[in-house]
């Protein structure tokens, strides 16, 4: 099955687009929810994220949320989700071998403004 007719073809085959995709270190139980990625996530305020959040890492009521995002630091940001009654988010010491590649990540998904401001920072490789 091909998603492209045959009079187009795609400038770039497997470019990878940032800002991509974090993992999560750690996401605060309070009233404006802080997400902290284990490296810096390039993002900026205003796009929209969704949050994916494995069994094993408990707080599940903010798993599969998405919504835009403030930016508060180069590996943390805000989400407009009251955390303070959810279960604890952590990381498994040891992890069970099925969930052992399993990790909590963030996904960009999108922008609310009417530019493309990410889209303009975002390079390929």
């Amino acid at each position: 099955m091909t998603f492209y007719s045959d009079s187009y073809r795609p400038p770039y085959t497997n470019a990878i687009f940032y800002p991509a995709l974090s993992f999560i270190d750690a996401i605060s139980q309070s009233t404006i929810a802080i997400v902290t990625t284990t490296t810096p996530h390039g993002y900026i305020s205003g796009i929209i994220v969704r949050l994916v959040v494995p069994l094993a890492c408990g707080m599940q009521q903010i798993d599969q949320y998405y919504g835009p995002i403030k930016v508060t630091g180069p590996t943390t940001f805000t989400v407009d989700v009251d955390s303070t009654t959810y279960d604890v988010f952590t990381i498994p010491a040891n992890p069970n071998p099925a969930w052992a590649n399993i990790k909590a990540m963030v996904i960009p998904i999108g922008e609310l403004t009417k530019m493309l401001i990410a889209a303009e920072r975002n390079v390929t490789r």
